[in-house]
């Protein structure tokens, strides 16, 4: 089942503006070893981030954990087709998460990097826009 909100302060919500800007959070590696990094930005629906999550999860066949740290919070209204104009907004069709650039998406841990790796792959190839393998950084 598709990832959404419990609940809405508004039902509906507007576009948001376009300026693409870096995240200066979320966008280190904190609950697993490896993770997996947007370098570009946009809208992540919520049947990426799932479809995401299960290339991960099958190709790890149950080893390790699969953290994933984005939500699609945005709701994205669409009307009906061959609807004529006016008579408001459309209804929220689907959900996405909207991520800047250099926001972590997923993240694992438990398995080794060259497997990591190879999860990580197929999980780009899902995903809309391009990412990075990452590591993480241990502070001594």
């Amino acid at each position: 089942m598709a990832l959404m909100p419990k609940r809405l302060k508004y039902r509906k919500a507007q576009r948001g503006g376009r300026q693409p800007t870096i995240a200066t959070r979320g966008n280190r590696v904190s609950f697993g070893e490896f993770g997996l990094q947007s370098l570009e930005h946009g809208w992540m629906t919520a049947r990426q981030i799932e479809a995401g999550r299960m290339a991960a999860t099958h190709f790890l066949h149950r080893e390790g954990r699969v953290y994933i740290r984005v939500f699609p919070h945005k709701p994205v209204s669409r009307k009906p087709l061959e609807t004529r104009m006016g008579k408001g907004k459309g209804e929220p069709e689907y959900y996405v998460a909207v991520v800047k650039k250099g926001s972590m998406l997923f993240e694992i841990g438990g398995v080794a990097e060259d497997v990591a790796r190879r999860a990580f792959s197929r999980v780009a190839h899902k995903m809309p826009f391009r990412c990075r393998f990452v590591t993480r950084r241990h502070e001594v």
